[in-house]
């Protein structure tokens, strides 16, 4: 176990480096931080030359690959860090100078346990990315299949664990300072970070994100996911499907080369929302880099080491929230959030819901063009403190998704309408979760669930009451029941039909 002088003195080297880059000035200067948080700031930065304007990014860049992911990280949680830094760490670019090819070649081998040549015809040796945890080469398997093998660098994985053991120790130091710190959570920021970064260290995990959100895309077939090479896939090293296209950053080449950009727009934002809201599963990672267009107005993702999962339940608030702002149904959307247990009990529901008025009411006399779903969360957010609101990483991160989604579709075709391709999928999708059908299915999903119990209770009760073989049937607590032969048995089973067929029709007559 590290001790806590390591723990220390990581966090004034690292705390010197954010100092030189005036990425500590927004501790200093934010009225709700703690006063001992401030002073360590403050000492931090004692004798540095500060900027004249903050380099969060430059910040973390200048720390190492760990701080690069814990920026990415922070980008998503404005309300830990503030809105400028937040934006200013979306810039963060994962880039680093690429390693010597044979040190790539021995990780191979060392994963493989065999020689490279015993599975590929030819990898290239100049990377076509490096960023903090991997590089990528373009390769040729022995069945000539294009593929691009990911590989991780040597020796990342004992970085990233010794730094977020220090990030786990000094979030808790922080929580531990109570007030707004221990209602942001810094701990479970980390812990966040901590199940990426053990997703992006795990090419296994990272294929198997890939493979489970080709299978939820099976409804968009326009937006594809390379296919996993399993048999050349390991711990450290990712091989999947070559991806011949243009990166939807370069819009110019798209249009040049013929892509409807429109079209791929529409279809970004539709396949957003079905990973987000249909399935709970999404990539969080779509920025231009990792998209790419395909012959046939197609849409390719690569990288799935960030992705994020919502609940039913939470999906289900999620749409309701989004189409109560929509349509400026704010009771519905205050009840939401304390039926979720976003808002404490002890706050006012109607005080909420005009807390709310205050954020739709600005977008109602706007064009729907120039709403934006992401700015909508990151405003609804934005009341979070006043309301004792805890953090929910999960929408954060999906809060930032969005966002980045939004910006690419933008990017692509600026007269795209986002609501009008959203809203009418979101309308659809809380009528089928919410109407009378759902109600009725997840009412006869319930019984049923209810009758497949009855074997075991008809067993408990006539073990209960039947007497054993020449024996007298046994007394019971309360009083005396006559017991003949199994009939007890189908007794209660007739009972709790009758009870679950009635229960049934009085759904159906409550939804008629």
């Amino acid at each position: 176990m590290t001790s806590t002088a390591t723990h220390v003195f990581r966090l004034v080297r690292w705390g010197r480096i954010l100092a030189r880059h005036g990425a500590l000035l927004g501790i200093e200067r934010d009225p709700n931080a703690p006063a001992r948080l401030k002073r360590l700031a403050r000492l931090a930065r004692f004798g540095a030359r500060l900027p004249a304007r903050p380099r969060y990014a430059e910040a973390f860049q200048a720390i190492g690959p760990a701080a690069i992911k814990l920026g990415q990280t922070l980008a998503t949680r404005p309300d830990i860090v503030g809105e400028d830094a937040a934006r200013d760490l979306q810039r963060l670019q994962d880039r680093l100078p690429p390693l010597p090819f044979p040190a790539i070649r021995a990780q191979m081998e060392r994963s493989f346990r065999r020689p490279v040549s015993d599975l590929f015809l030819s990898v290239e040796e100049e990377p076509v990315g490096a960023a903090s945890v991997a590089q990528v080469h373009r390769a040729v398997t022995t069945e000539g299949a294009q593929v691009a093998v990911k590989v991780l660098r040597p020796g990342v994985e004992e970085e990233f664990a010794d730094a977020i053991e220090t990030y786990e120790w000094a979030a808790a130091q922080a929580e531990a300072m109570g007030g707004e710190l221990a209602r942001l959570r810094p701990r479970l920021t980390i812990e966040t970070f901590k199940r990426w970064t053990q997703r992006e260290l795990n090419f296994r995990r990272e294929a198997a994100s890939a493979s489970e959100l080709a299978e939820a895309m099976t409804a968009e077939p326009d937006f594809t996911v390379p296919t996993i090479d399993w048999r050349r896939t390991t711990t450290k090293v990712l091989t999947l499907e070559w991806i011949d296209g243009i990166k939807l950053s370069h819009r110019q080449a798209l249009l040049e080369a013929g892509y409807d950009t429109a079209a791929m727009a529409r279809l970004l934002v539709r396949a957003f929302l079905r990973q987000a809201i249909a399935e709970g599963f999404f990539h969080a990672d779509l920025h231009q880099g990792n998209l790419f267009a395909i012959p046939g107005d197609r849409i390719a993702a690569i990288d799935f080491g960030i992705m994020g999962r919502l609940t039913r339940q939470a999906r289900v608030w999620l749409a309701e929230i989004l189409y109560g702002l929509i349509t400026g149904d704010y009771r519905r959307v205050a009840e939401i959030h304390f039926e979720a247990g976003y808002v404490p009990q002890h706050h006012d529901v109607g005080e909420f819901a005009t807390a709310l008025r205050a954020v739709g009411e600005p977008m109602r006399g706007m064009a729907a063009r120039d709403m934006s779903m992401g700015g909508m969360l990151d405003t609804l957010f934005s009341i979070t403190r006043d309301f004792d609101m805890v953090t929910q990483p999960h929408l954060l991160l999906l809060q930032k998704t969005m966002v980045v989604v939004e910006g690419v579709a933008t990017a692509l075709d600026p007269d795209i309408n986002l609501w009008e391709v959203a809203e009418p999928y979101l309308r659809e999708w809380v009528r089928s979760e919410l109407g009378p059908e759902a109600l009725v299915a997840d009412r006869l999903v319930k019984d049923a669930r209810t009758l497949a119990l009855l074997p075991e209770l008809v067993r408990r009760v006539e073990s209960r009451y039947l007497p054993p073989p020449g024996g007298e049937p046994p007394a019971p607590p309360l009083a005396r029941v006559e017991v003949v032969g199994l009939k007890i048995g189908w007794r209660y089973a007739a009972v709790a039909l009758v009870t679950a067929a009635a229960s049934v029709a009085a759904t159906l007559m409550a939804v008629g």
